[in-house]
């Protein structure tokens, strides 16, 4: 199984919100994508921890109510999709990878596996583990995966694998080619795929996370 990453990106669409959502499910395919929590706890879908990079503005998302970010958005005309509507666009019909960004309270944990109840195409990644393992404290049946970056030791890789409540790894493509990896029995995601040519390399064989191509 192949996941857009951030839903399908070019001069029509931007990415994470809502129109790139519906084209990739259009497609066929499932997405990954990023999550926040704003100040009011409501789960956004969005990359940055601040909004400096995408509107120029110095403010951090946990420390702004949904309204506010809102208006913010509008007033710049890049949209900031809820999480609960990219739930309903996908229509329980498509996977939805759900990277958790920051670290979550137990609350807000709570909260996440109730809005998703209904969706159960959901997994939850995240390369901050104690979200993932507060997760399953909370809900011991819970479609996870460990996340992880290319400057970790394959060892480690493999002695996380073991846990069995954790039904994937989502792995840098820089892992791909590893026999050890690839000897794990877990589904596998490589990130992130950004040519034709490394797509149409490994897709055959391999799970991957690619960029619109």
């Amino acid at each position: 199984m192949h996941l857009i990453h951030r839903g399908i990106l070019n001069k029509s669409y931007k990415e994470n919100n809502l129109k790139s959502f519906k084209a990739s499910f259009k497609k066929g395919y499932g997405i990954e994508t990023d999550i926040h929590a704003t100040k009011d706890n409501k789960f956004i879908c969005f990359h940055d921890f601040t909004l400096k990079k995408i509107f120029k503005i110095n403010k951090s998302i946990k420390n702004l109510n949904y309204k506010d970010l809102n208006n913010i958005s509008k007033n710049n005309k890049v949209e900031i999709p809820l999480l609960k509507d990219l739930l309903i666009s996908s229509k329980t019909k498509h996977y939805l990878f759900i990277e958790i960004k920051p670290l979550f309270s137990k609350i807000l944990l709570e909260k996440l596996l109730k809005e998703t109840n209904k969706f159960k195409k959901c997994v939850f990644i995240s390369f901050k583990e104690k979200n993932i393992y507060d997760l399953l404290k909370i809900k011991k049946v819970t479609n996870v995966g460990l996340s992880f970056p290319s400057n970790i030791s394959v060892k480690t890789i493999i002695k996380k694998s073991k846990n069995k409540n954790v039904n994937c790894l989502i792995l840098d493509k820089y892992f791909i080619n590893n026999k050890k990896i690839q000897e794990i029995k877990k589904n596998k995601y490589f990130y992130t795929i950004k040519s034709k040519k490394e797509f149409f390399k490994y897709s055959k064989k391999n799970n991957l996370i690619f960029e619109n191509l």
